[in-house]
């Protein structure tokens, strides 16, 4: 059985791809299950627990995290800060850390550039076509994994955007309903499933530790980056500082958070007209044309032109 160059250019290219995200997988198992691997720590289990992971958990993952310190030495100014804010702001600092997503960088740059190199020897590419090949390798390489982050924070922050007003309507009618603040986020933290109760829990886990709660409002808002929800902490911390009752607060809040949430739906609507003139003249309108103007042209030619 034989393989054109092209059929076996596009298996390496897909095989690489699972290589990578195999890779990955395996170093955010690794970095997910470290406290399980602390509390098997002794027992005679651990050997065990240890042969169940996978080939990339037990021996890649290893590899990569210890090379990640190395590999940051040589990143540029504010990479790993930047990297570390996606990472939490996607919900993804327990699987990876900057270090390690910089070597997964590493070695998707390095792959993708063996890869075109290896399509450049199997097809026969011109040079405007090699150009292009070069640019579409690099593109994926260098920036696929960062748009695979990006992605993980906005639609994590668009998640957050959408819950906040019902959370704060449930939160509202617990603490009218005679709750503190902190056993009303509690109640809302177990009803409302999603990320920003996970975050809200992180911030009761924070107070209920020691911290204070300005604190942890204020390392709710580094985690998240949504300007609702920090307008919201915001008028929080006032209101603490300043003896109002959070009732109140919570009321008001919550009746802007519906108001935004009305204006938004509304710039969408309004920005819709907008978004449907490029299909409707380059997709709907040419085939109007063609149904409505065909028979009438054929007609013509036929009537006038051929006689």
């Amino acid at each position: 059985m034989t393989f054109s160059s092209e059929t076996a250019a596009i298996l390496v290219f897909v095989a690489v791809a699972a290589g990578i995200m195999w890779i990955g997988i395996g170093v955010a198992k690794a970095r997910l299950t470290a406290s399980d691997r602390l509390a098997v720590y002794g027992r005679e289990s651990l050997r065990s627990e240890q042969l169940k992971k996978s080939v990339a958990e037990r021996a890649i993952a290893p590899v990569l995290l210890g090379a990640g310190k190395f590999v940051a030495k040589f990143t540029p100014i504010g990479y790993l800060q930047w990297v570390q804010k996606k990472l939490i702001h996607g919900g993804l600092q327990s699987r990876m850390d900057a270090n390690s997503f910089a070597v997964i960088h590493l070695v998707s740059v390095i792959v993708a550039a063996i890869t075109y190199f290896f399509l450049l020897s199997q097809l026969a590419l011109t040079g405007r076509m090699t150009v292009l090949a070069a640019i579409l390798f690099l593109v994926l390489g260098a920036f696929g994994p960062i748009a695979v982050i990006q992605r993980k924070a906005d639609d994590r922050k668009l998640a957050m955007q959408r819950a906040l007003p019902d959370v704060l309507d449930l939160l509202v009618i617990s603490v009218e309903a005679g709750l503190g603040f902190d056993s009303a986020l509690a109640r809302v933290v177990e009803t409302v499933p999603g990320p920003l109760s996970q975050e809200f829990f992180r911030m009761l886990q924070e107070t209920r530790v020691g911290v204070s709660r300005r604190d942890a409002m204020r390392h709710l808002m580094d985690r998240t980056d949504l300007d609702e929800l920090r307008s919201f902490l915001l008028a929080m911390m006032q209101a603490e500082a300043f003896g109002v009752t959070i009732s109140r607060v919570l009321r008001v809040q919550a009746d802007e958070m519906r108001v935004k949430r009305r204006q938004r739906a509304q710039e969408r609507a309004f920005a819709a007209p907008v978004k449907m003139v490029f299909p409707l003249v380059f997709c709907i309108f040419p085939s109007l044309f063609i149904v409505l103007l065909g028979p009438a042209f054929i007609s013509i030619n036929e009537n006038f032109i051929n006689r």
